[in-house]
């Protein structure tokens, strides 16, 4: 007799062949986002199937002499062993820690990509948080995957202690980026290596801040908005002298993007190339605490989601806030003048690092673009219509959406976060043009 598991998988298999020749192009756009979305419940609700058999499938391996029932998967399917290795060790979690993460995938509620974010994030707690706060960190995640992507996941994950452990949150947060920061010291590396060919190969290993660093001044040239200015820096003797000498050379690379001058890159989003540190008065002021680093944010990851990002200790903060030219935005602090009303159209400096701290990205629904390509734009009303140049009547926004937000044929909606969720208008046809052309035209429309 055939397991249900099987008979499912095959009708799984037999409802897709029947729709095999199905062209999607006579589809209403209603009908597209009703199958992409149930698609997507579907392919979570099958990686959970699949991965609730893989953590059993142990006596799979021991038949077949594979090392496991990840490496028997990636041979015999022909996927990436790594992938399969990432997916065991879900599933492992997933029938042994996680049983609310494993209901949400098996309802449709969470995606793979999702389920592999919140695991790391679980994961990454530090051994003192107890099983209950977990447990309630666990709950709070799969409820916000219902909302959010595996990249903000990844955000809320390495903040989920602040939501349902504030009381510890602080301590354990800069215990744990003290650590990442002495190990990312110890594996700081930079090499160049002449390939003969007429280039250079540059690989190197250096923490995530300065990788931000590095990032951030690369986009004051890589942005399309970009003035053609040019800049030069030298760099200072190297100080290390008993270091192997691409360590040397990776902090050689930390210590100039501490001192170079942003003033003398070219504009970026409107304002002088700067990154950003935030932190709370009490925790610059502490011993321990953390810090949030805003820079590039196109930083690529090897991992699901960001869960690592750009946090450093209140330390480092202190350190770079006194030796590099980074702005602190210091929580609590005194603040630049930030509203200017009618007594000037395009936002003032000080105005943009204030968006960029409070947006981050652009503020349309689903868009990633950092705030440093982004554009003012006033929110409200036009300066040329009376808006005023304040900071409350402010937001970034991409080119893309900002030429959309004054595109006439689109209308948006205003999100409970502050974002812009954009739809369409309807055209109407060319009876109903015409007969609203005519009504404007008639004796009847004019002024009296």
């Amino acid at each position: 007799m055939t397991h249900p598991i099987v008979a499912a998988a095959s009708d799984i298999r037999t409802a897709l062949k029947s729709v095999a020749g199905a062209n999607p192009t006579f589809m209403s756009t209603d009908d597209k986002a009703l199958a992409l979305s149930e698609l997507v419940r579907a392919e979570g609700q099958v990686a959970e199937l699949r991965l609730r058999i893989m953590a059993d499938a142990g006596d799979l391996a021991d038949k077949t002499a594979a090392k496991d029932a990840a490496g028997w998967l990636a041979h015999t399917t022909r996927t990436r062993f790594s992938d399969a290795r990432a997916d065991l060790s879900l599933a492992h979690a997933l029938d042994r820690e996680h049983p609310v993460l494993a209901a949400a995938m098996r309802e449709g509620n969470a995606t793979l990509a999702q389920a592999h974010v919140i695991h790391r994030a679980l994961s990454a707690l530090p051994p003192a948080v107890d099983a209950d706060t977990v447990a309630l960190a666990e709950g709070r995640l799969v409820a916000y995957a219902t909302e959010f992507g595996p990249k903000e996941l990844g955000r809320l994950g390495r903040r989920i202690l602040d939501v349902v452990a504030p009381e510890i949150a602080e301590a354990a947060e800069a215990a744990r980026l003290a650590e990442l920061e002495a190990h990312a010291a110890d594996l700081t590396r930079l090499t160049l290596r002449r390939l003969g060919d007429g280039t250079t190969r540059i690989s190197g290993r250096v923490p995530d801040a300065v990788g931000t660093r590095f990032a951030t001044y690369l986009e004051a040239y890589a942005n399309p908005r970009l003035r053609t200015d040019e800049t030069r820096a030298e760099q200072d003797a190297d100080p290390f002298t008993r270091m192997p000498y691409p360590k040397r050379m990776g902090q050689a690379l930390a210590q100039f993007l501490e001192t170079i001058d942003p003033s003398r890159l070219p504009i970026h989003g409107g304002d002088a190339t700067t990154v950003i540190v935030t932190m709370p008065l009490a925790s610059l002021q502490a011993d321990l605490g953390a810090a949030d680093l805003i820079g590039a944010g196109l930083v690529p990851t090897e991992s699901y989601g960001d869960l690592t990002g750009d946090r450093i200790t209140a330390g480092q903060a202190r350190r770079l806030a006194c030796t590099a030219k980074i702005v602190p935005a210091v929580l609590g602090g005194e603040s630049l003048p930030l509203d200017l009303g009618r007594t000037r159209r395009l936002f003032n400096p000080a105005q943009r690092k204030a968006l960029l701290l409070r947006d981050r990205t652009c503020r349309a629904e689903g868009c990633d673009i950092p705030g440093t390509w982004c554009e003012a734009h006033h929110r409200r009303d036009p300066w040329a219509t009376g808006g005023r140049t304040d900071l409350d009547d402010g937001e970034l926004l991409c080119g893309h959406h900002h030429h959309r937000i004054h595109d006439d044929g689109y209308s948006t909606e205003r999100l409970p976060s502050g974002d812009v969720r954009f739809h369409r208008r309807r055209r109407r046809g060319p009876s109903a043009t015409t007969q609203a052309s005519r009504s404007r035209c008639s004796p009847s429309s004019s002024p009296t």
